[in-house]
C-alpha cells in the first residue's frame, strides 16, 4: 500500500510513501493518508481500500505514545 505516512521518533517526523517501510514501533502516528485509486474501482481496489481501516488500526497499536521529554 502507497501513500503518504508520518511517524514521530525521538521527536523527528519520518515520512514514508509505502506502508511495509513503517517501522515496527514509533513515538506517535502523525498522518495515514493511503493512496485511493480513482474510480470507478475494481474489485481488488476495493478490497484493498477495504484494508485501510485495519492498517489505521494496526499503526496505533504500534505507537509508544513517547513524549519525547
Amino acid at each position: 500500500m502507497t501513500g503518504i505516512f508520518c511517524v514521530l521518533i525521538n521527536g523527528v517526523v519520518h515520512t514514508y510513501k509505502k506502508y511495509d517501510d513503517i517501522p515496527g514501533t514509533f513515538d506517535n502516528l502523525i498522518r495515514f493518508e493511503p493512496d485511493y485509486p480513482e474510480p470507478p474501482h475494481t474489485e481488488e481496489q476495493h478490497d484493498l481500500m477495504a484494508t485501510f481501516n485495519d492498517k489505521l488500526r494496526e499503526l496505533m497499536r504500534r505507537e509508544t505514545h513517547a513524549s519525547g521529554n
